[in-house]
């Protein structure tokens, strides 16, 4: 199992901070360096910043959002940072949610796997330098009766397969993942659901594109706090403002997929809760109402030692990269944790 970063998003104040958080996992040989996006900074501009000032790492997005750009646009961007990186760039998408696509970006939230499907197949047919054209049910390229022609990419990326990953959470999207694509970005993982919430979704795409699961890349992204085991509920409360934002504020009333993952994992009741306090604007009730079992089991806390053994537990469930969110108020703070994490890696025996 190999470890990857995920800086989450840009902005917060802490950019440079960042920076660094990077180069140092960079040291440490990580795998990957994710940047996500959503109505603030975008991830490319993040990524190729990034990608200029490390050497081996490679970047990612996680995600580009699928509402915000035309699928040819986004093969440009994903062959001009592979070609800029030396070919270090993972390109992964997704389709956000409905408050942001419709909010933000004006295009409705419907039909989102099948948008997905075509744009995957649109991006990728892009990236072989042919001459592009695509009739779907929600791209036809060229427009019909107009001056478009059939074009083809200039720029060649420096591979001749840019890996890519979509962002999965529902059994329909998962399935549709593997079936798709090369990996699936995955938040809010349990080792002990993970089995049952997505990988045997993902390998029943597999199965359907006559694959295995060898080779595909389920990639989580957990956060990572440090701490004497004693102290565990307290590390816990430190992302208690996180989880309450996805599992009762992400999405609509009616679509929020996170909260749905956590009715799968046996939280109806907390979850119901958890919304119902977080979309009525008691933000710290729906903080109070997680419970510490929930985040214990979505999160990297307490000793070395203890990161260890869940680090064992999430390769064991399948996991081929996992990505940390470190926390912290300091550069320092976070430095120590992702340190830490590489040394749990290491003391599990799975570097």
């Amino acid at each position: 199992m190999q470890l990857g970063l995920n800086l989450g998003y840009w902005g917060a104040g802490m950019d440079g901070d960042n920076l660094a958080v990077a180069q140092e996992a960079d040291r440490l040989g990580f795998s990957v360096c994710w940047a996500a996006e959503a109505y603030g900074s975008d991830a490319a501009t993040v990524l190729s910043w990034v990608a200029a000032q490390t050497e081996r790492i490679d970047v990612g997005s996680a995600i580009f959002q699928i509402p915000a750009r035309q699928p040819a646009m986004t093969a440009m961007t994903a062959a001009t940072l592979d070609s800029l990186s030396g070919g270090r760039f993972r390109l992964g998408l997704g389709v956000s949610g409905p408050q942001v696509s419709e909010g933000w970006y004006g295009v409705r939230f419907d039909k989102p796997l099948a948008r997905t499907r075509e744009y995957v197949e649109i991006v990728r047919k892009a990236m072989t330098r042919e001459r592009l054209t695509y009739e779907g049910e929600h791209w036809t390229l060229p427009l019909p009766g107009g001056p478009g022609k059939p074009i083809k990419l200039t720029v060649h990326p420096q591979r001749e397969h840019i890996p890519l990953y979509i962002a999965a959470i529902g059994p329909k999207n998962l399935e549709q993942t593997g079936e798709i694509a090369d990996g699936a970005l995955v938040i809010f993982p349990s080792a002990e659901h993970l089995e049952d919430t997505t990988v045997t979704y993902l390998r029943a795409g597999r199965e359907k594109a006559g694959k295995a699961l060898d080779g595909f890349d389920i990639c989580p992204t957990l956060p990572l706090a440090v701490g004497d085991d004693k102290d565990v509920a307290r590390l816990a409360d430190t992302f208690r403002p996180y989880t309450a934002l996805y599992v009762g504020g992400m999405g609509s009333a009616k679509q929020n997929f996170y909260n749905q993952l956590a009715q799968r994992m046996g939280y109806e009741k907390e979850a119901a809760e958890i919304q119902q306090k977080y979309l009525s604007g008691d933000k710290a009730g729906a903080a109070a109402a997680i419970p510490q079992d929930l985040i214990d089991k979505t999160t990297l806390l307490g000793s070395v030692d203890r990161i260890a053994d869940r680090m064992k537990a999430y390769a064991a469930a399948g996991v081929t990269t996992l990505s940390l969110a470190p926390a912290g108020f300091t550069l320092e703070e976070r430095i120590a944790s992702l340190r830490a994490g590489s040394e749990a890696l290491e003391r599990a025996g799975l570097a």
